[in-house]
């Protein structure tokens, strides 16, 4: 039956939407996951990625119900999506630089923006969704409208943008960042690239209308409008090699206070020993419209884990100002903080600013990485492949 998604940012809603799937994660997911139905219908795949992005829901447990529910050859196929996002973020932890570069790439590009005249109008025309190309118009509507869109359709949309509209995979990377619900760098910025053929040089995807056509059940055919004969972009800057992940850091403290941030909501499932004396939540680091679903979705997404953990903990979360949080520290009498472990990106940014000045003060803000990650992002050195293959054993006491 169709499904209209309700994008509720809860861990609740999640719980609910992965109940609701679960019978559909076995072969019938392998054999749909590519069709795109439209906003009206999602029955076919997940669509639990927002509530993943945030760790409302965390992939284990996603995981641990599928298998209860199928055999890992059933289901092998949705493990492996939920993985790959385990994959991204290993990739890039290893090779911050990337994430930097695209960064800088995509300020100078908004400069370039105001310059050229040309360049400006294309790109508003796509933003806009008034390019001519049917599909592309109408995912820029569902992406602003409702924050999501089916994956087949973001890789269409991400090729269409930059071989046969000829824009900058950036401005394309940065205009998904502030409009998804699930949006993270790592994700994100990597799937941009691999598309573009810069992730794995030489090999890029190329959007093709047939392709279209088919998976999106004779909606859209832009026979005739795409580039389906482009070839890989090119970057000179050589992709760096992988650098160390650092060590997991450990608690020891008889009491603590916890910090959240929106990389991981789910602090009730963190593996303490200490006691919790007081709590505070980091204000969402998200950088699209206030307005838009993406925004709504982030900051709803912390209300609801302030709401969990103060029935958990049975403390009031205090809402964060970065400077003050020595203060507040120094107050609940502790000397450790711990908060959840940030990946490469603007909350990794910031708690790397509040370890240094939490440090100046004599107190230690330790990022507690959940195994799961500690097991995977080791793999992530090149391809996807050693990370498929380390899957029996990442998931081998969930079965």
């Amino acid at each position: 039956m169709p499904t209209t998604m309700i994008w509720e940012p809860t861990r609740a809603a999640g719980l609910a939407r992965l109940d609701s799937f679960l019978p559909l994660a076995g072969r019938a997911y392998a054999s749909n996951r590519n069709a795109d139905y439209g906003p009206d219908d999602r029955s076919n795949v997940s669509a639990l990625s927002p509530w993943i992005r945030r760790r409302l829901i965390t992939e284990e447990e996603v995981v641990a119900a599928v298998l209860r529910r199928h055999s890992f050859s059933a289901a092998e196929k949705f493990i492996q999506e939920v993985v790959w996002r385990t994959y991204w973020k290993g990739w890039l932890e290893m090779r911050p630089s990337v994430l930097w570069r695209f960064d800088a790439d995509r300020i100078a590009l908004k400069d370039r923006l105001a310059q050229d005249g040309q360049l400006n109008r294309r790109f508003q025309s796509a933003i806009e969704g008034r390019t001519g190309i049917d599909c592309f118009d109408a995912w820029v509507a569902e992406l602003i409208q409702h924050g999501w869109l089916h994956n087949h359709a973001r890789m269409w949309f991400a090729s269409i943008w930059v071989f046969t509209l000829g824009l900058p995979w950036q401005l394309g990377a940065d205009f998904f960042y502030k409009h998804l619900l699930d949006a993270d760098p790592a994700s994100n910025t990597l799937s941009w690239r691999w598309v573009a053929g810069l992730h794995t040089q030489g090999k890029h995807y190329l959007a093709r209308a047939e392709n279209i056509e088919r998976n999106t059940l004779g909606r859209f055919n832009p026979a005739g409008h795409l580039n389906e004969r482009a070839v890989p972009l090119y970057e000179d800057a050589l992709v760096p090699t992988a650098g160390a992940i650092p060590s997991p850091q450990m608690v020891t403290a008889a009491k603590v206070a916890l910090l959240l941030n929106e990389e991981d909501l789910h602090p009730e499932s963190w593996q303490l020993s200490a006691e919790v004396v007081a709590v505070a939540a980091l204000p969402t680091q998200h950088v699209g419209a206030a307005d838009g679903p993406a925004m709504r979705f982030a900051t709803g997404a912390i209300s609801d884990a302030c709401e969990r953990v103060a029935r958990h903990f049975g403390l009031e979360v205090a809402l964060a100002e970065p400077q003050a949080l020595a203060d507040w520290a120094k107050q609940a009498g502790i000397t450790k903080i711990i908060t959840g472990y940030a990946p490469v990106g603007l909350v990794a940014r910031q708690l790397d600013g509040l370890t240094r000045d939490l440090a100046a003060n004599g107190i230690r803000l330790v990022q507690l990485r959940r195994t799961w990650d500690s097991k995977a992002w080791p793999a992530a050195t090149a391809g996807f492949f050693k990370v498929k293959a380390k899957i029996p054993s990442l998931i081998s006491h969930l079965s």
